[in-house]
């Protein structure tokens, strides 16, 4: 099994999640959220198969996010709005995100990468 791996390498919780991705030798392919962030038709995808609220993927820490005043206009907005505002950049996005097409995970929990990546 080969997992997508979305991340930004500077975050710690991303180093985190690939230092246990190499240990358990689950291959992935790294894909530099900033530089190459999901377009808006597979950030719906991965919020589809993931089984979580919209509102998991938004990087509610991030600089951007707070810029932006997002936590007064997340609250009311549309799922569509919510993924239209996802996809303007790739830093609002909570990460590391993981997905092996079927499966997905949002950030980085030790007991959730178990029971899903093992």
């Amino acid at each position: 099994m080969t997992v997508t791996f979305y991340w930004y390498p500077k975050c710690g919780s991303c180093r985190n999640a690939k230092k246990w991705l190499d240990s358990h030798n689950i291959k992935y392919e790294p894909v530099h959220i900033a530089e190459n962030p999901p377009a808006r038709q597979q950030i719906e995808e991965l919020y589809k198969k993931s089984g979580l609220d919209i509102k998991k993927f938004f990087n509610t820490s991030g600089q951007k996010y707070r810029e932006l005043g997002l936590k007064d206009r997340i609250k009311d907005a549309s799922i569509g709005e919510l993924l239209d505002i996802l996809s303007t950049d790739g830093m609002l996005l909570k990460r590391p995100i993981v997905t092996d097409g079927s499966s997905v995970t949002v950030g980085f929990k030790e007991d959730e990468f178990s029971e899903k990546w093992l």
